[in-house]
């Protein structure tokens, strides 16, 4: 099951001719992957604090089908796809209502937030997640 975060679409997101800016694809996919993790119970500033980790981005390999203009309404999907040890990936797709514009898979690493070394997802983390695959 997918978690679905919707986006609108703002001026400040496209170049001259009102077509979303490459880059900004990556920009709405971070916003619904920090939500998702949200609902489950995880925010980032306080993982950081109390558990001394951060998740950050090691790898996206991302597909740009269509493209995205200014002021519509976008839905981005999270759906966890694979989860190791210090490491997870997530599927991600952003939809114009049937239209998919995007595809990508990204991979996080968990790290040590003070080191910036990989360490263990922490055990709530990986217990919240599990039952979503």
């Amino acid at each position: 099951m997918a978690f679905v975060w919707p986006v609108r679409v703002y001026w400040e997101d496209t170049d001259a001719g009102g077509v979303v800016y490459y880059a900004n694809y990556l920009k709405f996919m971070e916003r619904a992957r920090s939500e998702w993790l949200r609902v489950h119970g995880f925010e980032q500033d306080v993982l950081r604090d109390d558990a001394g980790v951060v998740f950050v981005v090691r790898r996206v390999e991302i597909d740009y089908l269509s493209p995205a203009r200014f002021n519509e309404q976008l839905d981005v999907s999270v759906r966890l796809h694979e989860m190791g040890r210090a490491s997870l990936s997530v599927k991600q797709e952003l939809m114009r209502g049937a239209d998919r514009l995007a595809q990508a898979v990204v991979t996080l690493a968990c790290v040590d937030a003070a080191r910036f070394k990989p360490v263990k997802i922490p055990e709530p983390i990986l217990q919240a997640l599990a039952p979503a695959t």
